[in-house]
């Protein structure tokens, strides 16, 4: 957004929604930039959380507005996040407007790149994603893989941005080369610290895109500063099994469980929160993990029922992760360190759950040759120390986090905007 980026730091001219918090890129747009739209066709990439701070959906905003959409793009889980993960969504027509939608996400690998003659015909295409910050969530391979093929159409993309939920906090190892997928798509750690057009603006520089960092115009957030985190607004379920802030707190180490055969707590009302598996002792894995200590959660000894996926109407045992400090802990890394979290809660399994623990056999995001969980860590470390049970050579896997961090950190340093 040409001469109207914020500072770094600063709070924005722009006051926030009806929260008195931050203003998204889309209520900028709809406040100042309309004039803009006048006379384009334009397609926008967005879902259910791309909405007003009044929460109105974005393509129902912006033709209200006398701007709206000729096309609509979805993301992974569809357009309105009806579909679980690793389920194909099908084009169709939005039942409002009757505005077509097209989707980025099928049944095969190849339909996760869109070509460059999906945006034939476009003037423009708009992004709005709602990121929850971890290398695994999958908006921000889609956001980039969709921007660079709409510019190699001559189709200038626009970022309209949102907070990071979890701070501008950097935890993680950095994606090892030939660790590459679409729930590793970039060099980052696990849990990156950037809004997803900060993102955009990394990936442009890395990619070299003409005009590199300004390749595509950003519509930045108004009134958040790094250490913000989500604030007061209502949290909008990016997707079916991110229902709470809490969920997204934990997920960029969380997610790690997917790679088993063990339940995630997908098909319960807690997703991320729940896990464990039946046979395991819930008392026994709960007193492993509080033996370690970790900063800003709990566990409690449970038993939950999975109502979909795995062990779908069992009885499993496991632990309730609760979140203990509460949204203004989540952005502060001194908090909560969710992806150490996760390699515990890994490790701790192993551990505990004795035959019930087996690593994810099926396909993975469409990946058959590489374990899920070497496509989530980025790396094999963390597999062959869990395979191992051996506790230094985890910590030592942790512990080599500080140089990659220090890493990164640098290396976004000229792209950040807040």
């Amino acid at each position: 957004m040409s001469g109207d980026r914020p500072s770094r730091g600063d709070t924005g001219a722009v006051t926030g929604g009806h929260d008195g918090g931050w203003t998204s890129g889309l209520d900028r747009l709809l406040a100042s930039g309309l004039d803009r739209l006048a006379g384009r066709r334009y397609g926008l990439l967005a879902h259910g959380p791309s909405r007003t701070a009044g929460q109105r959906p974005a393509h129902l905003a912006l033709a209200a507005a006398g701007a709206a959409p000729a096309v609509l793009f979805g993301p992974e889980h569809g357009y309105y996040g009806v579909e679980q993960d690793m389920v194909p969504a099908a084009d169709q027509a939005d039942p409002w407007t009757g505005v077509p939608i097209r989707s980025l996400y099928g049944d095969g690998e190849a339909s996760l790149r869109p070509a460059p003659s999906a945006f034939a015909g476009l003037d423009l295409l708009v992004v709005d994603l709602q990121d929850v910050g971890a290398r695994y969530y999958t908006y921000a391979a889609t956001a980039v893989w969709a921007a660079e093929a709409a510019l190699a159409a001559g189709c200038p993309v626009w970022l309209l941005d949102r907070p990071n939920p979890l701070g501008g906090v950097v935890e993680g190892n950095l994606l090892r080369p030939g660790y590459e997928s679409f729930v590793g798509a970039f060099r980052t750690p696990q849990r990156h610290g950037l809004t997803l057009g900060e993102l955009l603006r990394l990936e442009a520089v890395r990619r070299g895109w003409d005009g590199g960092a300004e390749a595509v115009e950003v519509w930045p957030v108004g009134g958040w500063r790094r250490g913000d985190g989500w604030g007061s607004r209502p949290w909008p379920a990016p997707s079916p099994n991110m229902p709470t802030l809490e969920a997204a707190a934990v997920y960029p180490g969380l997610c790690l469980v997917e790679a088993t055969e063990l339940s995630e707590g997908r098909g319960t009302t807690r997703p991320f929160q729940l896990v464990g598996a039946p046979g395991i002792a819930p008392r026994a894995l709960a007193a492993r993990l509080g033996e370690r200590r970790l900063p800003g959660v709990a566990f409690v000894p449970t038993y939950f029922k999975p109502q979909f996926q795995k062990h779908a109407g069992a009885v499993c045992g496991g632990v309730e992760i609760v979140v203990t400090g509460g949204r203004a802990a989540v952005g502060r890394a001194d908090a909560l360190r969710p992806v150490r979290l996760g390699a515990e809660v890994l490790l701790a399994l192993r551990e505990v759950a004795g035959d019930a623990f087996a690593w994810r056999a099926a396909p993975y995001e469409f990946v058959r040759d590489r374990p899920a969980v070497d496509l989530l860590a980025g790396c094999d470390s963390l597999r062959r120390a869990v395979d191992a049970t051996d506790r230094d050579a985890l910590d030592a896997w942790v512990a080599s986090w500080e140089d990659d961090e220090a890493a990164f950190r640098a290396d976004v340093e000229p792209v950040l905007l807040y």
